[in-house]
């Protein structure tokens, strides 16, 4: 069945020409002049999208082709740097197995050390005890005995002579013994074979005896102008060498002795004594009196000072 179009209302008809010569009028002819250009304007922009259609497709396959020359070559850079990263992170293991196990010695060691450290305070602490009652024993055992030091060496000398000088002293003094009050004596030897005037060691068979005896020879020394000297022990050669009765001190209370009178020849303290084999000090007549026990503790005591 054959299709019938309604005619557009604005199609011109035979009574729109102008007259019978068969021209158009001028409104016809501005009508299809504009729609001859309306027609062109849209060739040529469906032209110039085509064109751009065309310059896109090859700027993106352009684009492509770059970027899979770059993977490519970028993929042959990693393949020809494999082996080298496989040895690196071989070489990085093997450091870190290295570090772990230099790490687990270090800990080792430290707790190695920490115990010896440990073990060496103890053991000091133990010795200082050992120490503390070898030095109370030796100590116990010289509480009977005084000393005389600096006193001249008498040819072929013999330990008659030595009782026979205490004797003499014992009587000068005015505090009289007997050779029964004598336990033992002896002269200590010197650095030398030929060490002259090494001290003189006596025993008495109590302390009471030695503590007489050297509570007379100070009140000797304070009473007379001329303090104790060799004569006064009988002995005829080097008469005027003075001699000095005191306490038969341990080594260590002899060093710590030795000290204290130094810290005493400073000014800083007023007396230094000994007692019963103890060292003393005092800074003046009301302060406290002050036992020494160590090296340490004077040290203390004359940084106070300064």
């Amino acid at each position: 069945m054959p299709l019938r179009r309604t005619p557009p209302k604005n199609t011109a008809t035979g009574s729109d020409i102008d007259g019978a010569s068969g021209f158009l009028s001028d409104s016809q002819v501005t009508d299809v002049s504009h729609n001859i250009n309306t027609a062109r304007l849209k060739r040529k922009r469906d032209s110039d999208i085509h064109e751009f259609m065309i310059e896109m497709r090859n700027a993106f396959s352009n684009f492509t082709q770059e970027q899979n020359s770059k993977f490519l070559k970028l993929e042959s850079t990693l393949s020809e740097n494999s082996q080298a990263l496989k040895d690196i992170q071989v070489s990085n293991r093997c450091i870190e197995e290295a570090i772990s196990f230099m790490s687990a010695q270090y800990d080792e060691f430290r707790t190695k050390i920490n115990t010896l450290e440990d073990q060496m305070v103890q053991d000091r602490n133990y010795i200082n005890t050992l120490e503390n009652k070898i030095e109370e024993l030796q100590r116990d055992s010289r509480k009977t005995n005084f000393e005389i030091k600096n006193v001249p060496k008498k040819p072929k000398e013999t330990k008659e002579d030595l009782v026979n000088m205490i004797i003499g002293l014992s009587k000068t003094i005015d505090c009289p013994i007997s050779k029964s009050d004598i336990k033992d004596t002896y002269r200590v030897r010197g650095k030398s074979e030929n060490a002259a005037n090494s001290p003189v060691i006596v025993e008495t068979t109590s302390t009471l005896i030695k503590a007489d005896i050297q509570k007379m020879c100070r009140a000797f020394n304070t009473r007379n102008k001329v303090n104790l000297c060799a004569k006064h022990l009988g002995l005829t050669i080097a008469e005027d060498t003075p001699i000095y009765v005191g306490e038969h001190l341990t080594p260590r209370a002899t060093r710590l002795h030795f000290l204290a009178r130094e810290l005493k020849k400073s000014g800083a303290f007023k007396y230094c004594w000994t007692s019963y084999g103890k060292v003393y000090l005092r800074k003046t007549d009301d302060s406290k009196v002050i036992l020494i026990n160590s090296e340490v503790q004077i040290h203390q005591l004359s940084q106070q000072q300064k």
